[in-house]
């Protein structure tokens, strides 16, 4: 049995059909961080933010934006191009292939950097410019290449902060025209002809051979101070202690003869015989010295009167030492010591002449 086919039944279900479709069609769904530029006939119209909104289907129309994006197939990079309706508003990295550069000493160098970039206002960036990211990377690039072409190669090596800063000065001017906020700028790798590398090597290598030589230099030298103040200090010492001794000595002799004097009088003529009998013990203690250095002695003419004065003093008083000791022991009882100890000291003498 057929049924009857009514015409309005049909068309009401091609207009809720339709309606479905448009309603479908009108709603957009914005995700969070991301925007949509929309165009009303051809114009520009409004921005549809995060969130759920509707437009008209066939009037409204969102406009897209064309990124290029690279991926890294081994060493090299492919570039792929999309246009996009939705327009991402976070902070996006650009890790463009490597660029040669000439440094100011005439050193081509390829330098691979990274761009940080963040879309602020979608507007501009869909109508002031015709390719966003593809004009950000010929900024880039062509910033680099200045930045980098007044520099020379060790200083670009110490100062890539410096030349990251540069870059990303130089940007930004040019890039908020574009609705663009340059982030930061990254040089990454800097690869250098194989010579020119060999010859870095080379003059590291000498520099490190240069600062172990300064340093040992100044090491040998620090020594050298050192001792010289260990010599010269030891020397100080040693004068001191001569002359320290030397001063003991000559009072000791001259203690030794005014004892001497006290106890034989002191007049000119007996002065002039105990000094000669001083001297001429020197020269007696000299005389075994003078015989070890050769077979042959030469006694001077004034040691011959000095022992003839000495032979003198011992047949007029027997011996000084003798004089000395008649003489304390007839002192007083408080003396007793004083005349032990010269006496103990001119018999010494006298054994040792």
């Amino acid at each position: 049995m057929d049924l009857p086919i009514n015409p309005g039944l049909i068309l009401s279900l091609i207009i809720v059909v339709i309606g479905i479709l448009i309603i479908a069609k009108g709603l957009v769904v914005v995700r969070q961080s991301e925007v949509m530029v929309i165009e009303r006939l051809g114009s520009f119209n409004r921005l549809l933010e995060s969130g759920i909104n509707i437009i008209i289907p066939f009037i409204e129309q969102p406009r897209a934006i064309t990124m290029i994006r690279y991926r890294k197939l081994g060493e090299d990079y492919q570039a792929i191009t999309s246009d996009e309706v939705r327009i991402d508003r976070r902070e996006t990295v650009m890790d463009f292939p490597g660029q040669p550069v000439v440094t100011t000493d005439n050193v081509t160098v390829t330098i691979n950097g990274a761009l940080y970039y963040q879309i602020i206002d979608p507007k501009r960036a869909v109508y002031e410019v015709e390719n966003m990211s593809q004009a950000v990377e010929v900024l880039a690039k062509t910033t680099l290449r200045s930045v980098v072409g007044k520099m020379e190669l060790d200083k670009l090596f110490e100062s890539r902060a410096e030349v990251n800063n540069e870059i990303q000065s130089s940007m930004e001017e040019a890039a908020s025209k574009w609705g663009v906020k340059i982030s930061r700028v990254e040089v990454q790798d800097i690869a250098m002809p194989e010579e020119v590398e060999s010859a870095m090597r080379l003059q590291m290598a000498a520099e490190r051979r240069r600062r172990a030589t300064v340093t040992e230099a100044e090491g040998e030298k620090a020594a050298a101070i050192a001792m010289a103040q260990g010599q010269r200090e030891s020397a100080i010492l040693n004068a001191e202690g001569d002359k320290e001794s030397a001063i003991l000595r000559a009072q000791g002799e001259q203690e030794s003869i005014k004892l001497v004097l006290g106890a034989i009088g002191e007049s000119e003529e007996n002065k002039r015989t105990v000094v000669g009998y001083l001297l001429g013990q020197s020269y007696i203690k000299a005389l075994p010295t003078m015989a070890q250095q050769g077979e042959r002695v030469f006694v001077p003419y004034e040691s011959s009167a000095l022992l003839g004065s000495m032979g003198m003093f011992r047949e007029m008083a027997g011996s000084p030492e003798d004089a000395v000791a008649s003489h304390l022991r007839s002192q007083a009882p408080r003396e007793g010591l004083r005349s032990g100890m010269v006496g103990g000291a001119a018999s010494g003498s006298g054994s040792s002449s």
